[in-house]
């Protein structure tokens, strides 16, 4: 008997039959990693059902040649399914508005059910709106504003909230017949006809998107998160904004973009309504990701985001999302235990060490609170919880599964490697993922195998590092370097209890020298395990000597012009075994380099914070 696929009860098929294209696909929604919905087949036929109405410039039937095509493809994949061994109680086909609003949809239909078997299940256009929310919320750990999805015949609009697993939604999405195709043959007309057309046409769409903003019953704490933050946050999905956004990518600031995937790409209010330079660009450039097809629908994509300018309430960010109808369809079955689960942690699971928990906290004990009288420039921490923003449970538990993922790499390529593991390598499919967790992930992981590349990759190194603060491209080199230490500790990533060879702990401490333009010092002690109480009474990070730090603090302290330099971080790491700290003196050295004003994040003047390592030997096992 032939063996069965790993995960073939699991394998999810779908067709979905858009107006501007046919997708396939096969997805493993097995438990351990359903949350990232890993795609293990996909496909896309470049049929238009909504362009082959309009064949002969009147809408017409879909015409029997396109029917023909599509049977065809449906029973390539139908084959495809076979070899995957796909049961065939999990082959869904859906279709939407051309197919919808097909004069000869029944006949269309039956054709596919009787030469392949399955059913066409036909969306109604709120149900349509609603998967293509469901597909948003699939792409992001959390999203909290308005949702878009444009497709090639219609455009849906509602708002969603999405926390801990659990969406809300408007009961039913409004849709719009403005979809990329449909507004594209309408605009044409209104060329031909004049300016007058042109006016009334923006009018018209403008006034439909105020009328159906107002049927959407915005709920109060959306309105009232939006005027706190300037705005809302709009997410956006759909082939024609897709292709908007691909082209906004190409003429992003840091150039060429490090990230080539749509889903999580980000930009301002003012770039999203920049629809000169993107017209220019669409029309000019041939751009990755941007079929002439899709380009030529760019002038009326413009046009619709020019009525959405002055139909919708003010936007503060537009994030891009690779989800719809495909995503949405499979989101929606998964239970809030699994949508909850994040995509980076869920993805890198399988190469996890078994002390996972026990390395996380490690490395969670390595970042000091921060103190609400630090100056300013150097406030990049939340103040409800007093770490980097950025760097969270869920992404520092990610860091930590892949933290030996690259060890069977020569030395050369390790940290090259690493660096592009979010965007090319085994994480680029991941679904689900903000870019700034990507290039975070990337940083901590390429700092972690020492953060040195060849020539080759140093231009991407510095465009991953441009896309975000230098507050968080310091942080990701000093936990990186936290990290290479701990692993040069634990090489197998094991924790046993009760024979921990290192503790570490951090705080914020007075310079040792009192200088003026030491704003901060990072202090790391290798130790004895002590209690943070025993460490204030003692004079964390200064050793044994009391007399001395209580001088060195009353330096610090001395007069106005040195208010600010008896600010300092203190982290303290116990080290039982002596020939394990011998072993990793490379580590602390290259954390105290970090601290050097030299190797600041944009050099003297830029950030960073003062570093000092205390290292010190244990007298037993933690």
């Amino acid at each position: 008997m032939e063996a069965a696929y790993a995960g073939e009860e699991h394998y999810v098929a779908l067709v979905d039959m858009g107006s501007n294209g046919i997708r396939f696909s096969i997805t493993d929604v097995s438990p351990s990693t359903a949350r990232i919905m890993p795609t293990i087949y996909q496909d896309r036929a470049g049929i238009s059902l909504y362009d082959a109405q309009y064949s002969t410039g009147q809408k017409g039937p879909i015409p029997d040649q396109i029917i023909q095509e599509v049977l065809a493809a449906l029973l390539r994949f139908k084959t495809v399914c076979q070899d995957y061994r796909v049961r065939q109680g999990n082959i869904q086909i859906v279709a939407t508005e051309a197919t919808r609003e097909a004069t000869n949809s029944v006949n269309f239909r039956k054709q596919i059910k009787d030469a392949t078997g399955w059913t066409v299940t036909l969306l109604a256009k709120e149900e349509e709106g609603r998967l293509g929310a469901m597909g948003i919320a699939s792409s992001f750990s959390a999203v909290n504003g308005l949702v878009m999805d444009l497709g090639g015949g219609s455009t849906q609009i509602t708002w969603m909230m999405m926390q801990g697993g659990s969406v809300t939604l408007r009961p039913g999405a409004v849709s719009l017949p403005y979809g990329a195709a449909a507004l594209s043959r309408r605009l044409e007309e209104a060329d031909r006809a004049g300016h007058h057309a042109q006016v009334e046409l923006k009018n018209e769409i403008k006034q439909a998107f105020v009328d159906a903003y107002e049927s959407l019953d915005v709920p109060k704490e959306l309105i009232h998160a939006a005027k706190e933050n300037d705005g809302f946050s709009l997410y956006l999905s759909g082939g024609g904004f897709r292709g908007w956004g691909y082209v906004l990518m190409n003429q992003h600031r840091v150039n060429p973009y490090p990230v080539p995937i749509i889903n999580g790409f980000s930009v301002s209010r003012r770039d999203f309504l920049d629809t000169i330079s993107v017209q220019e660009a669409a029309r000019d450039e041939e751009i990755f990701r941007v079929s002439e097809r899709r380009a030529g629908q760019v002038p009326a994509v413009a046009f619709l985001v020019n009525a959405l300018s002055e139909a919708l309430p003010p936007i503060k960010e537009v994030r891009f999302c690779q989800g719809g109808v495909r995503e949405g369809f499979i989101f929606q079955t998964l239970p809030p235990s699994i949508r909850i689960l994040p995509p980076l942690a869920t993805a890198t699971l399988d190469c996890a060490p078994s002390s996972t928990s026990a390395l996380v906290q490690l490395l969670q004990s390595a970042l000091p609170q921060f103190p609400y009288n630090a100056p300013a420039k150097h406030h990049i921490l939340a103040p409800a919880n007093h770490t980097p923003t950025i760097l969270s449970t869920d992404l520092l538990t990610a860091f930590v599964h892949a933290l030996f993922r690259h060890r069977s790499f020569t030395k050369e390529t390790r940290a090259a490697a690493a660096l592009r593991c979010t965007t090319t390598g085994f994480l680029a499919g991941v679904h689900g993922v903000s870019h700034d967790d990507r290039v975070a992930l990337a940083l901590l992981l390429f700092e972690r195998w020492g953060g040195a590349v060849s020539p080759t990759d140093l231009g991407f190194l510095d465009r991953m590092e441009r896309l975000t603060s230098p507050g968080t491209v310091w942080w990701c080199r000093y936990l990186g370097r936290v990290a290479q230490l701990i692993a040069g500790v634990y090489p197998a990533g094991r924790v046993e209890e009760g024979r921990e060879r290192v503790g570490v702990e951090a705080a914020w401490v007075p310079h040792l020298k009192g200088k003026k333009d030491a704003v901060l010092g990072l202090v790391v002690q290798f130790g004895s395990r002590r209690s943070a109480e025993s460490e204030e009474r003692r004079g964390f990070g200064r050793g044994d000597d009391t007399a001395n730090t209580e001088t060195q603090h009353s330096e610090a302290q001395k007069g106005p012009e040195t208010e600010q330099a008896g600010v300092g971080i203190g982290i303290g790491i116990g080290i039982a075994q002596r020939a394990v700290r011998e072993a990793n003196e490379k580590a602390f050295l290259s954390l105290e380099k970090l601290g050097k004003k030299k190797n600041w994040v944009g050099g003297k003047s830029g950030f960073g914070i003062k570093i000092q390592v205390d290292v010190r030997d244990g007298t037993g096992a933690w």
